[in-house]
């Protein structure tokens, strides 16, 4: 009807070819733009997924399961002790898990392929004519040193290495035997009878070697001394007179059945009896006391196991009912004692072997069944619990890299593969206290890398998440009124004409790149509010102070003088005071500083608050931050209390209400959804914001609210240590998890707002 009405109007042709190519065009344009916002939109949607399933993508192998799976089995063919038990003496496994080598009684190092036990090459310890190898211990610091007593009483020291050459773009592994002391062994307090334990600790200045030679404990210490031009070391060798020791020798009994000595040559531990041990302090060599003595199961359980974790800081103690406990030194009270912190269940066997790990801080246990366990201490796990052998394990080992092991039990040997990339990874290691090495208490700690190669990761997300939200409180703390009230002032008090000045200038300031105020941050104001803390607060009281002067002031004048200014530019008349009292709280921080706090505020604070002073913290992060939010807040509100429609304010203005009431009632209820996306917004940034924190604080991931310490945020963190973290690695996959962390924090707050902004506009969308 309409289009023929279109035709039958006199005068005017709507079907003309201008006509009908501008309709054509403009249908074009139309859906062109419909489609082109649609794909917009839909590709701003798929580019958020994307990221969320990388990160997905990158963490979910933090949460794989372990397992252990065999790769080759075959007879064993090294020599045993006794021909019965078939018991060998030791085996170990080199890093590319190519080559193990066993050790023989008669002294013989037999080295062979892990794949099908191959023979490859042996070698010969000096071991005299008649005597045999009885033991064969390593140095619990991790090195390559290694003890064999003999029993006759003597010890030999010997490095058992590996070489890798490429001949012909081959990997080729040649063992190596060396002695780094002396090739000929060398006896123990110059007793002669069978070594029965050893224990040795290799240190930068000293040799300890403590042996159980015919039921009586002793130590000899090898004071070494380098040449600066051979390289050689020469050593002196020392008897120590150790603590008698209670309760050994009873009835005839071998009752001692361990010893340990801890890398830093600070503790001897003596297992004796079913389950008693001593603690003696060797520190000092000359003076060795016992520290301390305890029962490390309850009654009737009996010790069957004790080892070092990797550091030699930690004792994994195995018992007859299939517990394997963890033991560290704890400081109480200023006194130092062994405290039980975890516990691990292999079943209900005796446990009967424990191998750890040589670069983390996990272990492997056996029980008399053949039954094998795969733990990690930090974070509490049970990783892998599963039969493996048919009967009684007699040795293992496990690679230094944690991926292979290789075991011997009645007469084979298995070689078996382990899939156990992140075992660091828990609920209770990333949100939960976690009890660390050393620790005098359970605490949140990150600190993911170390000096050492022994170092235990501490990977708990909290004190990152706490500086993230710290950060941003602080941030907002200072931003959001200034923002929100400056919004109201330039929407709805403002002469249009300072309006349109105004308004472009603050918005400016979001173009300023944030690396440029972390700098500023950083280097200027952090110093100046070290310097002028006093006069910061001071600013709190004289600026609000100077404003309510100058306006009960400028309230007295004449009529005739304060209507020389037009309505809404009175605002240019507050910024010289502000300045003027700026300088005024500036000027007078030394003098208010000597008065109130005996011209030190930082050392007040410290000793009569017990408040610590740093000088990159969240005071500066808050300021640096808040100028940075401030621009993105105030736009945003500013625009929302603009664009309430005047007809409801002068309606309102026509009922009577005066300005204020106006506006408190009517404009900004109306523009309250706007002003909470701005909040939100805002507040996203502050979360996410990464320079300013990087270079505004001291990057210590402490949980302290104290607004004069610093914090590391989850986005500095990652910027920080991202480019340091091996790719694949534990450490790399938990910062993508931080990542992920940030990412969902982010969604989660955004969708909450964008609901309660939903909410005010139905209710207020009525006025």
């Amino acid at each position: 009807m309409y289009q023929k009405s279109i035709n039958n109007s006199p005068g005017i042709d709507f079907n003309t070819p201008a006509l009908k190519k501008y309709r054509s065009l403009r249908f074009l344009k139309d859906r062109l733009t419909h489609w082109g916002v649609a794909a917009g939109g839909l590709g701003v949607i798929l580019a958020i997924l994307l990221i969320f399933f990388y990160l997905l993508y990158e963490v979910l192998p933090l949460f794989n399961r372990a397992g252990i799976t065999r790769v080759s089995s075959y007879p064993s063919t090294l020599a045993f002790v006794d021909e019965n038990n078939k018991v060998p003496i030791f085996l170990s496994i080199e890093e590319q898990a190519e080559v193990a080598m066993g050790a023989e009684a008669s002294g013989n190092l037999r080295f062979f392929s892990t794949q099908s036990g191959e023979w490859l090459q042996d070698e010969s310890l000096p071991v005299p004519t008649g005597s045999d190898v009885v033991k064969v211990v390593r140095d619990a610091s991790g090195s390559n040193l290694m003890a064999a007593g003999l029993s006759n009483g003597e010890i030999i020291l010997f490095d058992q290495g590996y070489k890798i050459t490429w001949p012909d773009d081959h990997r080729k592994i040649t063992p190596e035997v060396s002695y780094p002391y002396n090739r000929q062994p060398f006896a123990i307090n110059d007793l002669s009878a069978p070594v029965a334990q050893l224990a040795i600790s290799d240190g930068e200045e000293k040799l300890l070697v403590a042996a159980s030679i015919n039921n009586q404990l002793v130590m000899d210490v090898f004071h070494k001394e380098a040449d600066f031009l051979t390289g050689s070391v020469t050593i002196e060798q020392q008897s120590v007179t150790l603590p008698v020791i209670t309760g050994l020798a009873a009835q005839g009994e071998p009752e001692l059945r361990q010893l340990l000595i801890d890398p830093e040559q600070t503790w001897l531990y003596v297992l004796s009896g079913s389950n008693h041990l001593t603690v003696i302090n060797i520190s000092d060599t000359h003076r060795p006391y016992i520290h301390e003595t305890l029962n490390l199961t309850a009654q009737g359980v009996d010790v069957t196991a004790l080892t070092f974790l990797l550091g030699g800081v930690s004792l994994l103690v195995g018992d007859s009912e299939g517990t394997i406990a963890q033991w560290f030194m704890v400081r109480d009270d200023g006194s130092q004692g062994l405290r039980n912190i975890r516990a691990f269940s292999l079943g209900n066997h005796p446990v009967d072997k424990i191998v750890p790990e040589h670069r983390r801080k996990g272990f492997l246990a056996a029980d008399v069944n053949g039954q094998v366990g795969l733990f990690y201490t930090t974070a509490n796990r049970s990783l892998l619990v599963e039969p493996i052998a048919a009967g009684r394990i007699d040795q293992m080992a496990v690679a230094p890299r944690g991926n292979y092991l290789i075991l011997e039990s009645q007469g084979e040997t298995q070689f078996l593969k382990i899939d156990n990339e992140h075992p660091e990874i828990s609920w209770s290691a990333l949100w939960g206290k976690v009890w660390y090495e050393s620790y005098s208490q359970p605490d949140y700690i990150w600190q993911s890398s170390a000096s050492n190669n022994d170092f235990e990761p501490k990977l708990s997300l909290m004190p990152l998440s706490f500086g993230t939200l710290k950060a941003a409180f602080y941030a907002m703390l200072l931003a959001a009124p200034l923002a929100i009230c400056a919004a109201i002032y330039t929407a709805y008090f403002m002469a249009p004409g300072m309006r349109r000045k105004v308004k472009p200038v603050i918005e400016l300031m979001e173009a300023l790149p944030t690396v440029i105020l972390g700098f500023l941050a950083g280097l200027w104001l952090a110093p100046l509010i070290e310097n002028q803390l006093v006069g910061i607060f001071a600013l709190l009281l004289f600026v609000p102070v100077g404003i309510l002067v100058f306006a009960f002031g400028w309230d007295s004048l004449p009529s005739a003088i304060r209507h020389r200014i037009p309505d809404g530019m009175q605002a240019g008349l507050l910024v010289p005071v502000v300045l003027i009292s700026g300088a005024l709280a500036m000027s007078l921080s030394s003098s208010l500083e000597l008065w109130l706090f005996a011209g030190d505020m930082r050392t007040w604070l410290t000793t009569e608050l017990g408040i610590p002073y740093d000088q990159r913290n969240a005071l500066v992060v808050g300021l640096a931050m808040g100028f940075a939010v401030i621009p993105t807040i105030f736009s945003i509100a500013e625009d929302a209390i603009f664009s309430v429609p005047r007809h409801l304010t002068y309606g309102s203005l026509a009922l009577g209400a005066t300005p204020w009431q106006t506006l408190t009632r009517v404009v900004l209820l109306t523009a309250s959804p706007g002003i909470f996306s701005a909040l939100m917004i805002g507040m996203g940034r502050a979360v996410g914001e990464t320079m300013i924190v990087l270079m505004a604080t001291g990057n210590t991931p402490i949980m302290d609210a104290n607004i004069f310490e610093g914090m590391r945020t989850l986005a500095a963190n990652i910027a920080v240590e991202m480019p340091e973290s091996e790719v694949g690695s534990s450490h790399y996959r938990i910062l993508f998890l931080a990542a992920l962390v940030l990412f969902l924090f982010t969604f989660v707050v955004n969708t909450a707002a964008e609901m309660v902004r939903h909410r005010l506009r139905k209710k207020y969308s009525s006025l």
